[in-house]
């Protein structure tokens, strides 16, 4: 039996989890540790309460921040400050002794969105979070070819105006503490709509998909608000692509973990013998 762990690294919440038949998991649900120590151990500790078979086939998962060029760890996060320049893959890798997939949360999260959630059905969809940051990813036959940092020129323009942090910053509340009466909500919607002109004229997506808790929360920036100033400021004779809600809510990441090493099952045949080699070089192929 195949045995393999699932991570999603957020900048307040971490789930992790265990699957055997890549279809579903059992998951363990934390808050992130601002200490990276204390952030492995917990991370080591909740896979221990799983209590998954042994020996574990493969690690796979995502992290909020900018990874080095080699996806082994953090060189620019402003949430987790103390995860950054730190040895993540390979503390990972030493505690559960298998190889481990290491990329961006929201790269992840698209594909899990488009292989298991509200994407499904679409051949090209653009994955947006908004939560405690902001990320994203285009998601092409089931491979991501583009990034949110590709599209804003940097990691912080965006997240800095709406993300669920900037809007505590400004306000000097948490999101879920103000109404969903009042105009701020709206506001946010059209700032996260004029990202999403770019999103439709850069990247021709068949749908576009918004997941984080300040999406699909409670309250929220709602969505017919967002198709409403899209479709307002899109340029003459381009059309508004469908705008939906991530259906994976919280385990959108866990999620494209699984798919990515789906995928890899069915053609392990294919790898046999250059297991470890041919194993990086198949799963680079599902990120650009």
């Amino acid at each position: 039996m195949q045995t393999y762990i699932l991570f999603d690294i957020g900048g307040t919440k971490t789930r992790v989890a265990v699957s055997t038949d890549l279809q579903s998991f059992k998951v363990e649900k934390f808050d992130t540790p601002a200490s990276y120590a204390e952030g492995i151990a917990a991370i080591t500790e909740a896979v221990r309460t799983l209590n998954p078979a042994t020996p574990i086939t493969l690690v796979a998962g995502g992290i909020r921040g900018e990874l080095n060029a080699t996806k082994t760890e953090l060189v620019s996060e402003k949430i987790l400050t103390d995860w950054v320049d730190k040895p993540l893959a390979k503390d990972l890798e030493a505690a559960f002794v298998a190889p481990i997939l290491l990329r961006n949360d929201a790269e992840v999260a698209a594909l899990g969105e488009a292989s298991f959630g509200a994407g499904r059905g679409y051949s090209r969809i653009s994955y947006h979070t908004v939560s405690t940051g902001v990320g994203g990813a285009l998601v092409s036959e089931g491979k991501v070819i583009a990034t949110h940092n590709d599209l804003v020129g940097g990691p912080h323009t965006i997240e800095d105006q709406i993300s669920g942090t900037a809007l505590e910053q400004q306000r000097g509340m948490k999101p879920y503490e103000i109404p969903q009466s009042d105009p701020v909500w709206n506001v946010l919607a059209e700032k996260l709509a004029h990202a999403l002109v770019n999103v439709v004229t850069a990247w021709s997506p068949d749908a576009i998909v918004l997941g984080g808790s300040m999406i699909v929360g409670d309250p929220r920036i709602l969505l017919a608000d967002i198709t409403r100033h899209t479709t307002e400021l899109l340029p003459e004779g381009v059309a508004c692509p469908a705008i939906v809600d991530a259906s994976l809510k919280d385990e959108a990441g866990l999620y494209g973990a699984m798919a990515v090493l789906a995928t890899l099952e069915q053609s392990t045949n294919q790898m046999k013998g250059t297991w470890t080699n041919g194993l990086f070089r198949y799963i680079a192929g599902f990120f650009k």
